[in-house]
């Protein structure tokens, strides 16, 4: 499946079909921002978001500072 990350062409695995099992095989972990085709996503969407050939995402990983 192609999608573009972050604005990168990217090719994933056909076993990556939602969210969720992308954030696993990226090996984000959380916390973690989506935003898919435009919409941002709340963590309890990930499994059910469903992904297509030509999605966009832009994933942002969450991190503590000051």
């Amino acid at each position: 499946m192609h999608l573009e990350i972050n604005g990168h062409p990217t090719q994933i695995p056909d076993s990556c079909h939602d969210v969720e099992r992308l954030l696993a095989h990226l090996r984000l972990g959380y916390p973690v921002l989506v935003e898919l085709n435009g919409l941002a996503l709340f963590p309890r969407e990930f499994a059910s978001s469903r992904l297509q050939d030509g999605d966009k995402l832009e994933l942002m990983r969450m991190v503590a500072g000051g």
